[in-house]
């Protein structure tokens, strides 16, 4: 009856215990509610841009049937592109970084979540040579005792979870490296969209290039005309020297578009791993790409779960959350367990037998009475570093909605200016070959075709730019929805390191 009652009560106390180690005090987190909005902007979405005629002046559509592709970059139909976002993604050092950084926060989870969780299980063997007083031993004034103790045994330790102190810290651990994660995929999205939009510009600063070394010679073919017509006294020398300063001021444009040619290209090669000085590194003009026609649209409530940093904000969230409940759990009383069983004595050969085996059992009740406010203070600290992760999680998703936002009004006034930027060189075009017919045989004075040039130029200048802003701001959509990592075939490998 009596071993019935025991065992009743042994039953009772370890089914108590299990009901307070399932127990975690504090806010269980859950991912907040996506936004309510479905549109981006006040007006509605385009769902396809004007055409316009040349390079680059297709029409885009967009539609939210369709998806990103991981290796979005490939829609440029670039293989040089190609081939240099791969070698940027293998190759890069911020990549790198992210990715150990990763496998740090990782390794450092799994670690706490064993030292936190498990009980700790401790070998020891110890030998000593020990000199003691024989009134220690009730003989006083006795020779002192020398002995030898020798000590092997096996130690467990272990803290009883009773209102989840070490699983909200493992929780907090878990986010963090969640959080790691996400800043890869960042990483990753930051170093393709990077390297796409700085081949665009060195394309883009190739064809500004191009256009005034195209303007500087006609420029000089013009001069000539107006230096015969000078020593043939039909014009005066002010109008030879406005045309050699028209030359100089065109040509001055030039070492500033080398210049920053140049230092995008550095600025390609380091993107890609490489040193400035790569002689291997390609070269990229407009007519080698080609204009996405076809381009996604995610709705906002399928957006913040595709964009990386609104996710890493999530996962700050989450620990911020989780270290909530750690300061709340550290308010409550705390029991450590504590056992060891071996052997002890003076000899070697006596290790192990029955007679000198040796064992212990423990615990310790630790509840907190009075930390001068310490406690309380760091629940309410953890609770302000909950409330600033909230908002820092909702500007993260106000500035993805932006993002999305100004992109989509960016294509469709991109188009817009081509097309009227494409009309404006046409026509300048044709007022530049009129004027010049009538300079040639005295139909306009040399003041008009001065102007006729400039206004030809500008429209090249601005024809090529609203050019590149198309590639640029197409590229800058396919970052702001995410770039498609989900869509990554090692994804879910890397999900699960």
């Amino acid at each position: 009856m009596r071993t019935r009652q025991r065992t009743a009560r042994l039953g009772l106390i370890l089914t108590a215990a299990a009901a307070l180690a399932a127990c975690a005090v504090g806010p269980d987190f859950h991912s907040p509610a996506a936004p309510a909005t479905t549109h981006y902007t006040r007006t509605p979405e385009p769902t396809a841009t004007v055409a316009s005629e040349g390079e680059g002046g297709a029409a885009q559509t967009l539609s939210t049937e369709r998806d990103i592709p991981a290796d979005w970059w490939t829609l440029f139909h670039s293989s040089a592109l190609d081939e240099l976002v791969r070698q940027a993604l293998a190759d890069s050092p911020t990549v790198q970084a992210a990715r150990a950084t990763l496998l740090s926060s990782v390794e450092t989870w799994k670690a706490e979540r064993g030292g936190l969780l498990l009980p700790a299980i401790d070998a020891n063997a110890s030998a000593t040579r020990q000199r003691e007083p024989a009134a220690l031993f009730g003989v006083p004034g006795g020779p002192p005792l020398i002995f030898n103790l020798f000590d092997a045994s096996v130690g467990v330790t272990y803290r009883l979870d009773l209102f989840g102190a070490s699983r909200r810290q493992v929780e907090a651990l878990h986010a963090q490296a969640d959080y790691q994660r996400w800043e890869l995929e960042a990483a990753y999205l930051a170093l393709t969209a990077n390297v796409v939009t700085t081949a665009i510009n060195v394309a883009s600063l190739h064809a500004q290039i191009g256009v005034v070394n195209e303007i500087a010679a006609s420029q000089r073919d013009q001069l000539k005309v107006v230096q015969r017509q000078f020593q043939a006294g039909a014009t005066s020398r002010s109008d030879v020297l406005a045309q050699q300063t028209q030359v100089a001021v065109t040509e001055a444009q030039l070492p500033a578009l080398e210049k920053q040619l140049a230092q995008a290209q550095h600025r390609l090669a380091v993107l890609a791993g490489r040193t400035p000085d790569d002689p291997q590194l390609p070269d990229f003009t407009l007519d080698q790409l080609t204009l996405p026609a076809e381009l996604p649209l995610s709705v906002p409530a399928k957006l913040v779960r595709q964009r990386p940093d609104v996710q890493a904000a999530e996962a700050l969230l989450h620990e911020s959350t989780a270290q909530l409940g750690v300061a709340t759990a550290n308010l409550y009383p705390q029991l450590n367990l504590t056992g060891s069983i071996g052997s002890e004595t003076v000899a070697v050969g006596d290790l192990f037998k029955n007679t000198s085996s040796a064992w212990n059992i423990g615990g310790s009740l630790l509840q907190p009475l009075f930390h001068g406010g310490e406690l309380v203070g760091l629940k309410r600290a953890a609770r302000a570093d909950l409330d600033r992760s909230t908002a820092q999680y909702r500007e993260a998703v106000l500035a993805a909605l932006q993002d999305v936002a100004d992109t989509l009004r960016a294509l469709e006034a991109d188009a817009r200016t081509l097309r009227a930027d494409t009309v404006a060189e046409d026509d300048a075009r044709d007022t530049l070959d009129i004027t010049r017919m009538q300079f040639k045989f005295g139909g306009v004075s040399y003041l008009q075709l001065l102007t006729a040039q400039r206004v030809y130029l500008d429209a090249r200048e601005s024809r090529a730019l609203a050019e590149a802003a198309r590639y640029a701001d197409t590229a800058a959509l396919f970052q702001a929805l995410g770039g498609g990592w989900w869509n990554r075939q090692d994804h879910a490998k890397e999900s699960r390191q």
